[in-house]
């Protein structure tokens, strides 16, 4: 399965969940699966297997034709224009002050890319290190960010950028009084 449409498999299990008013740890007894299985698919840090996946969608009580229906496969064009209003908001993790907004995912020479804008409001953080299987880019396009990579902290300002394996447990840091704007490209690993 191509990793655009995985993306949208996992945020369509997010939304669904969430307006039936369904916790992650109700999905997860329903499912019998872990609630940090279930946190890590809604926030794209692994792949369900389709047995998994089957067993989500049926526990949230969808119908698997309407829960596939309008999922999508990406355009093949040589040349993609992305404007600024389809850029689609998601929440990766409960992170107060983060806002992700997915900018495209292409399969780029078979490898999965996905493309986002993070907004980090002043002073804002998570209270926990996240992994993700994959190779992280981040550009600061405004304000400052501390870089938190394994025991490594990098200072990051307006211009600057940060590459690393995002196997490492990472976190940023808004660390002025004005919203953080970050680019980021996410280059999974298979």
């Amino acid at each position: 399965m191509a990793n655009e449409v995985i993306l949208q498999i996992s945020s369509k299990l997010k939304d669904y969940r969430k307006s039936k008013g369904i916790t992650i740890q109700q999905l997860a007894d329903r499912a019998q699966v872990s609630k940090g299985l279930i946190s890590q698919i809604e926030n794209n840090r692994t792949i369900p297997s389709l047995l998994v996946l089957i067993n989500l969608i049926r526990s949230l009580g969808v119908d698997l034709n309407d829960f596939f229906a309008d999922v999508e496969q990406a355009s093949e064009s040589k040349v993609i224009v992305k404007r600024s209003e389809e850029y689609h908001p998601f929440e990766k993790e409960q992170s107060k002050g983060f806002l992700y907004k997915r900018v495209m995912t292409r399969n780029i020479q078979n490898l999965p890319t996905d493309i986002v804008i993070l907004e980090l409001a002043p002073k804002a953080t998570r209270a926990f290190m996240v992994k993700t299987n994959a190779f992280e880019y981040k550009y600061i396009i405004s304000g400052q960010v501390e870089y938190i990579v394994g025991d490594q902290k990098y200072a990051l300002k307006a211009g600057d950028s940060i590459f690393f394996d995002a196997n490492l447990p990472h976190k940023p840091i808004n660390t002025g009084d004005t919203t953080a704007l970050m680019l980021v490209m996410y280059f999974f690993k298979e």
